[in-house]
C-alpha cells in the first residue's frame, strides 16, 4: 500500500511541471486563439481516430493477405519437393538401366522385361526406349508395360524421335547428351498424341565411346496428378507453365467455355531438377472482404465524417463571429487612429451648437486642449475678437444648413493670441437611426496654400507679361480639339485669334485629315499624332514663308501636357525676314564677287591674250595678203589656194576657241551644279592658264586619275579655282626669278577617302617656288588680305568660299627639304558618292609644256 501512494506522489510530483507549464501556455495565448484550439481539438481527435480505425483495418487485412502467401508459397515449394524427389528416383534407376546396357548385361528381351517392371510402377511415363548412336530404334516399352513396335518409329512421324531434324525438342537434347555424356532433360512439347511431355536422355557409354541413349518420356499432367499431393491440391491450384506463360497442366480443370479467375495470390518455382522452361505456380484466392465492401468500416466513417462536419459548422459560425468583432475593433481603432493622426481638424456641434468633440489636430490647430473645448457655446475662444458678428453669421449659415459647398474661409485665433486662415466644411451628423445629432466641421489650416497661390498668381503675371513683351510668336495649340490655348501679343498682331496662323507654322501636321494617303506613313492612327517622339526637348527648327504676310519665320515646335491634362503643341516663331534678305544680299555679293575675280583674272592676263590672239590673227593677215599678191599675178594654183585657206580657217578658229573659253569664263550666271568630269573642267582650266604661264615661260604637268566619279559641282566655280590657284603659282615662281629647271607646276587630281570628309576627289596645285611665310598661311583667307602690290586680297577667299559650299576643304602647306622652302602646294577637296560596284580608279599621266 505504501509502495503504490509512493508511484502516485512521484508521478504527481513529475506532472506538475507539465501541467504548470500547458496553463502558462494557454494563458498566454488571445482569447481568439483559445476559441480556435478549442474548437480544433475535438475534430483532431476524430480525425485521429477516423485514422486508427483505418490503420487498424489495413493492417488486419494485410495480415491476412500475407498468410495467404505463405500458405501458397509452402504448398508450392511441396509439390516442388515431391516431383523433384521422383524426377531424381526415376533418373538414378534409368543411369542404372543404362549402365547395364552398356556392360552387354542387358539383352534387348531383358530390357523389354525390366522396362516393362519399371513403366508399370511410374504412371508418368508413357514410354521408355533404346535407340543407338544412329538413333536406330533397339527397343521400346509404352507405360501399359508391353513392347509397342508403332513407337519411336523412323518414319519422321514421331515427335518423340530424334530423327536429325534440327529445332526439334528431341533432337535438340539427343545432341546435348552425346556431346557432354551426361543426362539432360528436354523443352516440353506436344507428342503424336498431343500431350504435352518432355524426356529425359541418358547416354549409354561402353568401350567404343557414345552407343545410343535410353528414353524415358514424362507426362506433364501425370507428374501433376501422382505427385502433387492431395492436400496441397484441396487448399490451392498447382499449375505448370511453359516458357511463353501458357499453363501446360493444372490440378484445377476449367468449365468449358470458360477461363481460370486471375490469381490475386501466386508463387512460381521452377520444375527441378529438369529446369526444361518449365514453371510450377501455386495459385491462390483472397477470401477476405476489403476495407470498401466492409460494413464497419463505412458506418465508422460515416459518423466520423457527421461529427467532423458538425465541429467544423461549429469552427466556422465561431470564426464569422471572430471575424466581425476583429472587424469592429479595427475599424474603431483605423477611426481612431485617422482622428489622431490627420492634419484636418474635426469638431462635432450639436444642435444646440454646444462643441461634443474635437480631434487632436484642431486642438493642436487652435492651441486649446479638449477640455477647454467640449461642452463650449459661442462665442468660441478661438474666435478673433474683432470678427464675432462674421463668424456669429457663419455659424447661422451652419446650423441653417446654409453653408457653401466648397467651405468658408475664416480667421481662426490660437491660444496665444496669433490668427491663422482656415478653410472650414460644415456637414450634418446623421445618427444609425437615419435622425440628425449635430453637425459635423472639418477645418484646414490654408495660410500656406494662400501664400504659394499669391506668390503663383504673380508668377504667372511676370510670366505672362515676358511672353508678351517677346517679338517672337508663340503660340499653344490643342492637338485633338485643334484649339488655341494660348497666343501672345506678336502672334495676336500677325494671325490674330485664328488657329490656322498656328497651323501655317506648323507646316499644316494638325490638320490634315484620316483620309490624306500620306495619313498612314506620318501620323499615328491611334492618336492622330506626328509619328515622331513628342516630348523632344528640341526640335529642329524649320524656316516657314508667310506668303499673305510676305515674312519668314523661324519656327520651333515641341510637344507638351496641359494645365488640363490636354496633349498640346507650342510652337515658338521667331521673324528672320530681314535675316533672310540679308542673305539673299550677302549671295548676290558674292555672286557678282566671283564675276568680279573672274574679270580680275582675266585683266591681269589681257595682255598674255592680246599675244595669244596676236599670233593666229597675224598669220590670218599674212595668208590673206600673200594670197591675194599671188592671184594678182596669177601664181597659184588650185591646190595652193585650198591650202592657203585651210591655214586661215584652222588660224581663225583658234582664235575663236580662245575668245569662247574666256566669254564662258567671264560671263555671269547663275551658279548650277551639274554632272561634271573632272578631266573636263582640268582641261578647260589649264587651256586658260595656259596663255599666262607661257608668257611667264612656266610649264605645268598633269596628272588625272582615270575612271573618277563624277562630280555634282559647278563646273565654271571649280575652274576658277583652278585658274587662281594656278595663276598665283605662276607668278610667285616669275617673281622669284627662278631657274628653268624650277620653273614649273604640277597638277594632279586623284580619289581619296579620310574617316573624317568620305570618299572625295583631291585638286592639289604644286609649284616649285619660294613658299609662303607662316604669317601668311595664317591670314590669306582674309578679306583683302594681300601680298601683291596692286592684289585686293579677294581671290583665295572667294577660292575657300567656292570650295566650301561644296562641302569640301581647301588648305595650303609648304615643301620642305630639310628645313629649307623647296615649293608650296595648295589642294581642296570635293565630296562624293562612290557606288559600291565600281572599281577604284587606274591613273594615267599626262604632260603638257608651253
Amino acid at each position: 500500500m505504501s509502495s503504490r501512494f509512493d508511484v502516485k506522489s512521484q508521478l504527481r510530483r513529475w506532472s506538475q511541471p507539465l501541467r504548470l507549464l500547458a496553463t502558462t501556455w494557454w494563458r498566454r495565448q488571445s482569447p481568439s486563439r483559445q476559441d480556435r484550439f478549442a474548437t480544433l481539438g475535438p475534430l483532431i481527435s476524430v480525425l485521429l481516430f477516423l485514422a486508427a480505425i483505418i490503420l487498424a483495418f489495413w493492417y488486419l487485412r494485410n495480415e491476412e493477405i500475407e498468410r495467404e502467401q505463405e500458405a501458397v508459397k509452402r504448398d508450392t515449394e511441396i509439390a516442388q519437393k515431391q516431383i523433384q524427389l521422383r524426377l531424381i528416383e526415376n533418373q538414378e534407376q534409368l543411369v542404372r538401366i543404362a549402365r547395364e546396357i552398356a556392360t552387354r548385361a542387358t539383352d534387348t528381351h531383358e530390357f523389354n522385361t525390366q522396362a516393362s517392371t519399371w513403366a508399370r510402377d511410374r504412371p508418368e511415363i508413357t514410354h521408355v526406349t533404346w535407340l543407338s548412336n544412329r538413333r536406330e530404334r533397339r527397343a521400346s516399352v509404352s507405360a501399359a508395360g508391353y513392347q509397342a513396335d508403332s513407337l519411336m518409329a523412323l518414319d519422321g512421324g514421331d515427335p518423340s524421335m530424334p530423327a536429325g531434324t534440327p529445332g526439334s525438342a528431341a533432337e535438340s537434347v539427343f545432341q546435348l547428351v552425346k556431346e557432354r555424356r551426361q543426362p539432360a532433360y528436354s523443352q516440353a512439347f506436344s507428342d503424336a498424341n498431343n500431350t504435352m511431355v518432355f524426356q529425359i536422355q541418358v547416354p549409354l557409354i561402353d568401350r567404343t565411346g557414345f552407343s545410343g541413349v535410353l528414353i524415358a518420356e514424362y507426362t506433364v499432367e501425370g507428374l501433376l496428378r501422382y505427385y502433387v499431393p492431395s492436400d496441397v491440391a484441396v487448399r490451392h491450384a498447382i499449375a505448370v507453365l511453359d516458357s511463353r506463360d501458357l499453363v501446360v497442366a493444372s490440378t484445377v480443370t476449367p468449365m468449358p467455355g470458360q477461363k481460370l479467375k486471375k490469381p490475386s495470390i501466386f508463387h512460381e518455382v521452377p520444375l527441378a531438377p529438369a529446369f526444361n522452361g518449365l514453371v510450377l505456380r501455386g495459385q491462390g484466392y483472397r477470401t477476405s472482404v476489403g476495407l470498401i465492401s466492409n460494413t464497419l468500416f463505412w458506418m465508422v466513417v460515416a459518423l466520423s465524417v457527421l461529427t467532423v462536419w458538425m465541429l467544423l459548422g461549429t469552427w466556422k459560425h465561431m470564426r464569422r463571429r471572430m471575424q466581425a468583432q476583429n472587424a469592429l475593433i479595427n475599424e474603431t481603432n483605423f477611426r481612431r487612429a485617422m482622428e489622431n493622426s490627420m492634419l484636418t481638424g474635426m469638431r462635432a456641434m450639436d444642435m444646440e451648437s454646444r462643441i461634443s468633440y474635437v480631434n487632436p489636430a484642431f486642438c493642436a490647430m487652435t492651441g486649446f486642449s479638449e477640455g477647454e473645448l467640449i461642452g463650449r457655446k459661442p462665442p468660441f475662444p478661438y474666435w478673433p475678437p474683432d470678427r464675432y458678428e462674421e463668424n456669429a453669421r457663419l455659424l447661422q449659415q451652419e446650423i441653417q444648413g446654409r453653408s457653401p459647398a466648397g467651405g468658408a474661409e475664416v480667421k481662426v485665433m490660437r491660444k496665444d493670441g496669433t490668427t491663422f486662415d482656415a478653410r472650414m466644411y460644415v456637414s450634418p451628423l446623421i445618427d444609425p437611426k437615419g435622425k440628425q445629432t449635430g453637425w459635423m466641421t472639418s477645418m484646414t489650416n490654408i495660410t500656406e496654400a494662400k501664400r504659394v497661390r499669391d506668390q503663383l498668381s504673380a508668377s504667372h503675371e511676370r510670366f505672362t507679361t515676358v511672353l508678351e513683351g517677346l517679338d517672337a510668336a508663340v503660340s499653344v495649340l490643342s492637338v485633338q480639339q485643334g484649339e488655341l490655348l494660348f497666343a501672345n501679343r506678336s502672334y495676336r498682331l500677325w494671325f490674330g485669334a485664328d488657329p490656322k496662323g498656328h497651323a501655317m507654322l506648323a507646316g499644316g501636321q494638325l490638320s490634315r485629315s484620316k483620309e490624306d494617303p500620306d495619313h498612314d506613313e506620318e501620323v499615328d492612327d491611334y492618336s492622330g499624332l506626328p509619328a515622331q517622339p513628342l516630348m523632344e526637348v528640341g526640335a529642329d527648327p524649320r524656316e516657314v514663308y508667310i506668303d499673305s504676310l510676305e515674312m519668314w519665320f523661324d519656327v520651333r515646335a515641341r510637344y507638351l501636357q496641359w494645365t488640363d491634362g490636354r496633349l498640346a503643341q507650342m510652337l515658338i516663331a521667331t521673324d528672320i525676314t530681314a535675316r533672310r534678305r540679308a542673305e539673299e544680299q550677302a549671295a548676290q555679293q558674292a555672286e557678282k564677287a566671283q564675276v568680279t575675280s573672274r574679270l580680275m583674272t582675266m585683266g591681269e592676263m589681257a595682255s598674255s591674250v592680246a599675244h595669244e590672239l596676236n599670233q593666229p590673227l597675224t598669220a590670218i593677215t599674212n595668208y590673206c595678203n600673200g594670197m591675194v599678191s599671188r592671184v594678182r599675178n596669177d601664181q597659184i594654183g588650185k591646190d595652193d589656194l585650198l591650202a592657203a585657206l585651210e591655214k586661215t580657217a584652222k588660224q581663225a578658229q583658234r582664235a575663236g576657241q580662245i575668245i569662247h573659253r574666256i566669254r564662258n569664263f567671264v560671263k555671269r550666271s547663275e551658279p548650277q551644279r551639274a554632272p561634271s568630269q573632272a578631266h573636263d573642267i582640268v582641261e578647260d582650266a589649264v587651256e586658260l592658264a595656259g596663255i599666262e604661264l607661257r608668257r611667264r615661260n612656266v610649264a605645268i604637268h598633269t596628272y588625272v586619275a582615270q575612271r573618277l566619279p563624277t562630280l555634282m559641282v559647278d563646273p565654271i566655280l571649280i575652274e576658277q579655282v583652278l585658274m587662281n590657284l594656278l595663276k598665283n603659282a605662276a607668278e610667285a615662281i616669275d617673281n622669284a626669278g627662278l631657274p628653268v629647271s624650277r620653273r614649273h607646276i604640277e597638277l594632279r587630281v586623284v580619289p581619296k577617302h579620310t574617316p573624317e570628309l568620305g570618299a572625295n576627289i583631291e585638286f592639289s596645285v604644286t609649284d616649285m617656288g619660294p613658299g609662303l611665310p607662316e604669317e601668311v598661311i595664317v591670314r590669306m583667307y582674309e578679306a583683302f588680305f594681300s601680298t601683291k602690290a596692286d592684289g585686293m586680297g579677294i581671290g583665295l577667299g572667294l577660292c575657300r568660299s567656292i570650295v566650301e559650299s561644296h562641302q569640301g576643304r581647301i588648305r595650303a602647306e609648304n615643301l620642305y627639304n630639310g628645313s629649307a622652302i623647296v615649293g608650296c602646294r595648295f589642294s581642296f577637296t570635293i565630296p562624293v558618292e562612290i557606288p559600291r560596284h565600281e572599281a577604284p580608279g587606274t591613273a594615267s599621266n599626262t604632260a603638257e609644256t608651253p
